[in-house]
C-alpha cells in the first residue's frame, strides 16, 4: 500500500491528511509528520498503517492535553482526570458512538507532558497559593482544602507556604474591605468569612483593625 497524497488540513494548518492508495487514511501534525519521515510513494504494509494511525490518535489527543495545560498550570491529578476523559466514548453528529483514545496512549500523554516539564505539582501549587491571594483572597485553610482536591501532597504544600509572603491576617483584610458593602450586618460578614476558612480569633481582630 502506498502513500498517495500529503494535504494541509483547511481548518488545522499544523496537520496534515494522510491519503493511502488514493484514499484519506489518517491525519498527522507536521512534527508527527517530519520525525516519521513520511512521504508521498513510500510503501507500508497494514500493520505498519495501523502503526501509524496509533500515532496520529496520539498526536490529537497530546495536542488538546497541551492546550488545557497551558490554558493555566493544572496538577498532576488534574491532567490525569482529564486524560482519562478522553478515553471515553464519544457519541459523534451522526450518532455514532465512536471509541475514546486507548489508555496507552493517554499514559504516553502525560509521560511526554511531565517530560516537558508541562506538569510540575510544585509550580502548579505555587501558582494555585500566589494566584488565589491575588484575585480573591483566600484563607490558609481553605487553600490547603484545594490543594488536598486537587491531588497535591503535604510536603508540597508546606514548601509552597514556606516560600509565599501570604498570610490570613493581610488576607482577611482585603477581603472584609471589598465585601463590606455587601455585608452591613457585622455578623452575616463573619459568617462569611467563616466559610472561607478564617478562624473566629483572626475574623475578629481583623475587622477591630479594620475599623
Amino acid at each position: 500500500m502506498k502513500i498517495t497524497s500529503i494535504s494541509p488540513q483547511i481548518r488545522n494548518k499544523n496537520r496534515v491528511n494522510v491519503s493511502v492508495d488514493g484514499k484519506y487514511r489518517f491525519s498527522l501534525d507536521v512534527f508527527q509528520l517530519i520525525d516519521l519521515g513520511i512521504k508521498v510513494g513510500l510503501e507500508y504494509d497494514e500493520a505498519e498503517l495501523l502503526t501509524l494511525e496509533q500515532e496520529s490518535q496520539f498526536g490529537k489527543v497530546y495536542a488538546r492535553a497541551l492546550e488545557y495545560c497551558l490554558m493555566r498550570p493544572h496538577s498532576a491529578r488534574e491532567v490525569r482526570d482529564y486524560l482519562y476523559r478522553k478515553t471515553r466514548p464519544v457519541r459523534a453528529k451522526t450518532g455514532e458512538l465512536k471509541p475514546g483514545a486507548s489508555q496507552d496512549i493517554t499514559t504516553r500523554v502525560f509521560d511526554r507532558l511531565v517530560e516537558k516539564k508541562y506538569i510540575d505539582d510544585k509550580k502548579f501549587t505555587s501558582y494555585w497559593v500566589e494566584n488565589r491571594s491575588i484575585t480573591k483572597g483566600s484563607s490558609k485553610r481553605k487553600l490547603i482544602a484545594e490543594l488536598h482536591a486537587k491531588g497535591i501532597n503535604n510536603d508540597i504544600i508546606e514548601e509552597a507556604f514556606e516560600k509565599t509572603k501570604r498570610n490570613d491576617t493581610e488576607e482577611i483584610k482585603k477581603i472584609i474591605i471589598k465585601k463590606r458593602t455587601r455585608y452591613p450586618d457585622e455578623q452575616k460578614l463573619m459568617m462569611y468569612l467563616a466559610r472561607l476558612g478564617f478562624g473566629y480569633d483572626t475574623i475578629k481582630q481583623a475587622l477591630a483593625e479594620v475599623e
